[in-house]
């Protein structure tokens, strides 16, 4: 979808923010007065609060000075502390408390002036008003944010950015902005050297897709693309070996006023996983790892048991026809066991049906050779099509992987999970950058998020952002929506070899 751009070149530029912060500052007003009207109505109107004698009925236009008292304070509050300019990364229940602190406070001043005048009239009234300018305008913010995230989650008014550096650090920015669309960022491209990145274009897993990010040039242009591309905001994320080239490139954003940001070098860490705190005016970076634990861990094992239960319930006699299936098809045994590497790095033995000749683990030296040599597959996640070890049954079971299904034991008995990372082998992890032994971290499960996004079409470090983005987002729902994607997965047997 083509973003749809407004006011984001010359002086509209500029004037955006200002239209933006008017138009709030305005509703703000009118929800305020409202709030003051009803209050009114529910104290002389409704007689909420005791009954009103015709003697002390009091018309609106009495209380017409306090409410515009009250907004012009609570106006000023909500300015100064900040209430207008938020970071779009700010959550509600902050700009709520925000905005209740600004409302008492306007409130406060309200009734201690009334105090002074001797004002007369119910002063329930404030109180009523109080509540419900906390509710019109949290309300209004509601509205705003659902309709913000709706246009966003289009492609509607979003901020257009380029990312500079094709590092992990960059890649997991892409993948952070392409996940979750309702941000309202839309990455354009990357910018990198062409000796670093011989690739024209990146792909980039998400929860629901991979999406490839073009490469539009190298650091020294990145001014040019900021004006041929219409940027909004550029993110800086260059390796240790490349931070020379930083100040430079923000030479080239200051030069066309374009906003950005740089992306620390932390070990190519997602941003909701650094805590950022100081000690006397020092800043300090604190990292939380990419696992899963404490109550989390017991409700996803909660949910694990029962999921695996029902399924060995449901899946035991097609686990039976399936064995039969095997004996009569190959000579060999039915089952498989496989030295893996699961939680934290430690060994077990993974079971399966097995799906190639008896003997196949010997000729896997000789076929790793031959790929790997010829640059098809990556050492780290060796998986080829075609793969001539493969029986008849065993190529049916593995385009539907039901040569998975004995793993529901090992799912009972801890050693993994239904929903996690691809569980590797031991000479797999050999190879292992160290960043991509944070997905160790994570239990390793029969399905997961590189299941559904493609599997073998998936490039390893692909995968591992993948699940490392699952270890950093989980949640009982993220575990459910991979369980009912992975059905239609499974059937269509897309990247399954």
């Amino acid at each position: 979808m083509q973003a749809t751009r407004l006011g984001r070149t010359g002086t509209a530029q500029a004037s955006w923010p200002l239209i933006r912060v008017t138009a709030e500052v305005l509703v703000d007003s009118l929800m305020a007065w409202l709030a003051f009207w009803l209050a009114w109505v529910l104290r002389y109107q409704a007689d909420i609060g005791g009954r009103i004698v015709p003697a002390d009925e009091e018309p609106f236009a009495t209380f017409h000075g306090k409410a515009a008292l009250f907004i012009v304070i609570l106006l000023l509050v909500l300015l100064i502390r900040g209430a207008y300019r938020l970071p779009r990364s700010a959550g509600l229940l902050d700009e709520a408390t925000l905005l209740a602190g600004g409302i008492t406070t306007a409130m406060a001043g309200v009734i201690l002036w009334a105090f002074f005048l001797r004002f007369a009239p119910s002063r329930l009234v404030f109180m009523y008003a109080w509540l419900g300018a906390i509710a019109l305008l949290l309300a209004r913010r509601v509205v705003t944010r659902a309709c913000r995230r709706w246009l966003w989650s289009r492609g509607y008014f979003v901020d257009r950015v380029l990312v500079v550096g094709a590092t992990p650090a960059g890649q997991r920015v892409m993948q952070a902005m392409t996940a979750h669309p309702a941000l309202g960022y839309r990455v354009v491209g990357f910018a990198d050297e062409v000796g670093q990145s011989d690739r024209r274009s990146l792909r980039t897993a998400t929860e629901y897709r991979v999406v490839e990010t073009d490469w539009l040039g190298p650091f020294d242009q990145v001014g040019q693309l900021v004006e041929d591309h219409e940027i909004d905001e550029v993110i800086i994320a260059l390796s240790s070996a490349d931070q020379d080239q930083v100040l430079g490139i923000v030479n080239q954003c200051r030069a066309r006023d374009v906003s950005f940001k740089v992306v620390p070098d932390l070990f190519q860490l997602a941003l909701d996983r650094v805590d950022l705190g100081e000690v006397a005016g020092i800043p300090l970076i604190g990292v939380r790892g990419a696992s899963i634990s404490g109550r989390s861990y017991q409700v996803k094992r909660a949910m694990d048991v029962a999921l695996t239960l029902l399924l060995l319930s449901v899946m035991a006699l097609p686990m039976a026809i399936i064995a039969f299936l095997i004996r009569r098809d190959s000579s060999g045994p039915v089952f498989v066991r496989q030295r893996r590497i699961g939680r934290d790095g430690r060994p077990f033995l993974l079971l399966k049906f097995r799906t190639m000749v008896d003997g196949a683990e010997r000729l896997r030296a000789d076929l790793m050779a031959s790929h790997v040599a010829g640059g098809e597959v990556d050492a780290r996640l060796f998986k080829v099509p075609n793969d001539p070890r493969l029986t008849l049954v065993g190529r049916q079971l593995r385009r539907l992987s039901l040569d998975e299904l004995p793993q529901l034991i090992q799912v009972l008995r801890g050693e993994m999970s239904v929903v996690g990372p691809r569980p590797p082998l031991p000479e797999e992890v050999e190879g292992y950058e160290e960043w991509h032994r944070q997905r160790l971290m994570v239990t390793p499960g029969l399905t997961g998020l590189w299941q559904v996004n493609g599997r073998s079409h998936l490039s390893f470090d692909e995968m591992v952002r993948l699940d490392l983005y699952y270890a950093e987002h989980w949640s009982p729902w993220l575990d459910i929506k991979i369980v009912l994607r992975t059905i239609p997965a499974v059937l269509t047997g897309n990247g399954a070899y």
